[in-house]
């Protein structure tokens, strides 16, 4: 018989109730795939958060093991890309919501669904960066591809002091981008401008219901909020511009006109990061490894147990989190 290991498991009664507890499985009661990974780490995403604490409804087959990304090694697979021994990441594909996900000892999923963990990069600073910072990246190379460059004047980032913002601003900021971070913490100020930000601006300039057309204010952003707030970057976005929209902190509505499109010709570019394709994927995990400073990487991170991911994604909910929250899957502690 095969060992147990630790997972967090989601379920909810006949009455539609949810309920968080901590269960032993095994790897017979993984769902079928044809690689079988050990999870060393993981990390706690908004996202995660919200199918925790039942806020959104994330999840969509119960029982579920939460958490939509892992780094870690194979130890079984009949997949011709992987063996015993590889070490492998993997970001979305439904995993943590439809498919069982990361918080567990082990997960069994399609080898379609990972990509190698870049060289000289460990499982742990692989999950610093996780979805959201592998999100940040899909959402830089997008703007590059619209030829948004720092000549072009300055970006703004929102939800800044987040971990899709916090690694936006650190990649921007290094690409010589002069970045404006927008947030509601102004006692992240000083992190955010060790970042890298330029310039910090109150989110409040931005999530009430504005003008059809601002001021032109910056070439680009990235918007990880949406609602009235992605409106108002559309709207203050420079002839020509681009804004890459990757998340819903405020809301999914949009509540904007054609102004910005049809008299500015400013571009809003959609990011999806769970179903993109592998070449996009193994593009952006390589610019993460040359891209994102070491430092900044570890100044927007912190670490946490397995025992404290509950936790963790309820005060990711709630806005307490700063950056990364890291899972070491690995101490025993």
């Amino acid at each position: 018989m095969s060992h147990t290991f630790k997972a967090i498991l989601i379920s909810r009664d006949e009455n539609k109730k949810q309920s968080v507890g901590v269960a032993e499985l095994r790897v017979e009661d993984l769902m079928e795939g044809d690689v079988t990974v050990a999870v060393e780490a993981t990390t706690v995403n908004y996202k995660d958060g919200l199918a925790i604490t039942g806020k959104s409804p994330v999840v969509r087959r119960w029982p579920m093991i939460p958490g939509i990304d892992f780094a870690g090694t194979v130890t079984q697979s009949t997949h011709k890309d992987w063996k015993p021994g590889d070490a492998v990441i993997l970001n979305g594909w439904g995993v943590g919501e439809v498919h069982y996900g990361a918080y567990a000892g082990m997960a069994r999923v399609n080898g379609d669904w990972l990509v190698p963990l870049p060289a000289g990069m460990s499982a742990l600073d692989a999950m610093a960066i996780g979805t959201a910072g592998y999100t940040a990246m899909l959402s830089v190379m997008a703007l590059e591809k619209h030829g948004l460059t720092p000549e072009r004047g300055p970006v703004v980032v929102t939800g800044a002091a987040g971990g899709v913002g916090s690694v936006a601003v650190a990649l921007l900021s290094k690409l010589g981008f002069h970045v404006i971070a927008s947030t509601g913490r102004p006692q992240e100020a000083g992190w955010l401008k060790d970042l890298g930000a330029a310039e910090i601006i109150d989110r409040a300039e931005l999530s009430e219901p504005g003008r059809p057309l601002g001021k032109e204010r910056w070439a680009g952003g990235v918007d990880a909020v949406g609602s009235h707030t992605l409106a108002n970057v559309l709207a203050q976005t420079q002839y020509g511009g681009a804004v890459a929209a990757c998340g819903l902190a405020q809301g999914f509505d949009l509540p904007a006109t054609v102004m910005p499109f049809i008299l500015r010709g400013v571009a809003l570019l959609g990011i999806d990061s769970v179903n993109a394709p592998k070449a996009l994927r193994l593009e952006a995990w390589k610019r993460l490894g040359t891209d994102l400073d070491a430092g900044k990487l570890r100044a927007i991170s912190s670490t946490i147990g397995f025992a404290g991911i509950v936790q963790a994604a309820h005060d990711i909910i709630d806005g307490k989190v700063r950056g990364r929250v890291v899972v070491d899957m690995t101490a025993t502690s």
